[in-house]
């Protein structure tokens, strides 16, 4: 392919040999159902001792666990194993264009290598490919150590182009799939869905399809463009950012500029895709006293607004009454709770924060730092049914936000910078990119 200015590469795409069991080989993200061993076990058992990238990855729910550094042993092992035994094969330089349809929408897909160098997840980055959402640095270290001295990248990370025309991946689809015979087709696990890829491997289309990104290089009010947003898997693709920075210490100048390790394996999906919905990220306190933690936030909300007050109800149907009542005024943030045997709502006038994401995130982080609340847990979850579940257990507190709107994406992080983390999931747990693809980051 043609060289470029923009940090697109054609990898070289590995995958399973031919027979393969893709619906066991193809396993969710592994920062997804942390809350919900029973998945992970679930997981297991449909895999059994077949090929798959469940032996290739470390699911976080596993983290910081007693047997963490086995299982990273274990999972270096396999890679070794699948590389050399012909488990994978090389498919040559090229993307993958995929269609995944799951819950009735289908959404594209093109699976492409980014340079590492145009990214940084810093405030006030100015690079083409930057966070949509805080980085907390504190997330690199456990992640590093599963992907230090790896030497197969496989990803669950989507980053977003802004291309309202349509004019980079959805042309090349359409093509391939007049043309081409698919490299996989076929369900994946556990409610994931149905996807089916073509290999993109002839010179003129690689060429086509970076040209047509190219041209979506534009910028606001003046602000330095941004071409690549990440839109999920952000710790992840830090986290390669992380080991290229340290693989490039070992390296001379010459080195540098080819190594395999420069660049990490992503999805491009179109921002306006009709299939791409945000979804919120909602939170889950675990190990607390709702009744205490309801005063807490209330005080600690207050102090990044005019006024803020918690509003109790002992019924869903009242709860849900007075969250649609509120919602009508726009200078009030309304972030419903619920725990077990009751349901609440803050109501935050004027508050400082753009989003209802950043009041609150704000205030959880305060409060959890500075109360001493040592045994809470906080944990993200994508779903109303999910949170709710968790919040009818003794002991926990799951709070509701609501949806972003995607259009203002780009123009709000090329103006304001990332947005609090965890602000949109793009899709639910289920809906998450599964693990397909790998590459070699070895040589």
């Amino acid at each position: 392919m043609k060289t470029n200015k923009i940090g697109v590469k054609a990898p070289h795409i590995l995958l399973p040999k031919e027979g393969t069991d893709y619906s066991k080989w193809a396993v969710v993200a592994c920062d997804q159902y942390t809350s919900q061993p029973e998945y992970w076990e679930e997981t297991e058992r449909i895999v059994g001792s077949a090929p798959s990238t469940l032996r290739l990855m470390l699911p976080e729910i596993f983290l910081d666990k007693p047997d963490e550094a086995d299982k990273i042993k274990e999972i270096r092992a396999t890679m070794d194993k699948y590389l050399a035994d012909g488990t994978l094969r090389d498919m040559g330089e090229g993307f993958i264009v995929c269609k995944r349809t799951v819950n009735g929408h289908s959404r594209l897909g093109l699976v492409v290598a980014l340079d590492l160098e145009n990214y940084d997840y810093n405030k006030g980055a100015e690079t083409l490919i930057r966070a949509t959402e805080g980085t907390i640095v504190e997330r690199i270290p456990p992640r590093l150590r599963i992907r230090k001295g790896a030497p197969i990248e496989l990803p669950h990370i989507l980053i977003l182009i802004d291309d309202p025309e349509k004019t980079v991946i959805e042309p090349v689809y359409a093509a391939m799939e007049k043309t081409g015979k698919p490299v996989y087709d076929f369900d994946m696990m556990q409610n994931g869905g149905h996807i089916t890829g073509y290999f993109v491997g002839d010179e003129k289309d690689i060429d086509g399809v970076v040209e047509n990104i190219e041209k979506l290089k534009k910028s606001v009010d003046g602000l330095a463009p941004l071409l690549f947003a990440l839109g999920d898997g952000n710790h992840s693709f830090a986290t390669a950012k992380a080991n290229w920075e340290e693989i490039k210490k070992t390296l001379s100048a010459e080195e540098a500029e080819t190594h395999p390790a420069r660049y990490a394996l992503v999805e491009l999906e179109n921002l306006h895709d009709d299939g791409i919905e945000f979804e919120p990220i909602h939170r889950v306190l675990f190990n607390v006293s709702p009744r205490e933690v309801s005063v807490l936030l209330r005080d600690y909300m207050g102090k990044h607004c005019e006024h803020c007050e918690v509003h109790f109800a002992f019924d869903k149907e009242t709860w849900q009454s007075d969250i649609n009542t509120y919602r009508q005024y726009g200078n009030i943030h309304v972030i419903p709770f619920a725990a077990k045997g009751y349901y609440g709502t803050f109501e935050v006038l004027n508050p400082d924060a753009q989003l209802e994401v950043g009041t609150l995130q704000v205030a959880l982080d305060e409060m959890m730092k500075e109360t001493g609340i040592e045994k809470s847990q906080l944990d993200y979850v994508h779903g109303d049914d999910v949170v709710l579940s968790k919040a009818e257990e003794d002991g926990n507190m799951g709070f509701f936000l609501p949806s972003m709107d995607k259009s203002k994406l780009f123009p709000t992080v090329m103006k304001e910078g990332a947005l609090p983390r965890k602000t949109f999931s793009m899709g639910e747990a289920h809906e998450k990119r599964y693990y397909l693809e790998c590459r070699n980051i070895s040589k």
